[in-house]
């Protein structure tokens, strides 16, 4: 009986364990519609990021702990980094540091300007950039640069 139950406790534990955010999506313009429209039902922020972004770094435990606090509410929160290749093991070792819930994507855009035209026709792809999504995945929203997380938060709220 002792085995069965550690093995179911040992069972459920994983389970419970969140995935890990380094499995890294690659996203590209096709994709990037599809994860928008994938994301109907809740209220979405799509953050792009990259390791070599000082702010982008800094603001990501607040988006993370934005997330948390949100997330029964039905808000999800997608991170899409803008890192080369060759950085992607970076990327993928700081989203598990500070444990990013997947989803969490990679950009593999064939046209960067028709990628950031798509995303957002008045985003020239500087970093960091937000955008975000009500219920109905509808763009409402757009924050560039580093950006202000109460107003974010605040933002967020009107739409749960």
């Amino acid at each position: 009986m002792r085995i069965v139950t550690a093995t179911l406790m040992l069972a459920f534990g994983l389970a419970a364990w969140p995935a890990s955010a380094a499995d890294l999506k690659p996203v590209d313009e096709a994709g990037y519609a599809k994860l928008v429209a994938a994301s109907k039902g809740k209220v979405t922020l799509v953050n792009f990021w990259a390791t070599y972004c000082v702010p982008c770094r800094k603001e990501m435990p607040q988006l993370v702990a934005l997330e948390a606090r949100y997330r029964a509410r039905g808000f999800q929160f997608v991170t899409v980094s803008a890192d080369e290749a060759e950085q992607q093991g970076a990327a993928k070792a700081f989203l598990d540091k500070i444990k990013v819930v997947p989803p969490a994507y990679i950009r593999k855009a064939k046209d960067d300007d028709k990628f950031t035209a798509l995303v957002d026709r008045k985003w020239n792809g500087a970093l960091p950039a937000m955008f975000l999504y009500d219920r109905q995945g509808r763009k409402v929203r757009a924050f560039f640069g580093e950006a202000d997380l109460k107003a974010v938060a605040a933002a967020i709220e009107k739409l749960l």
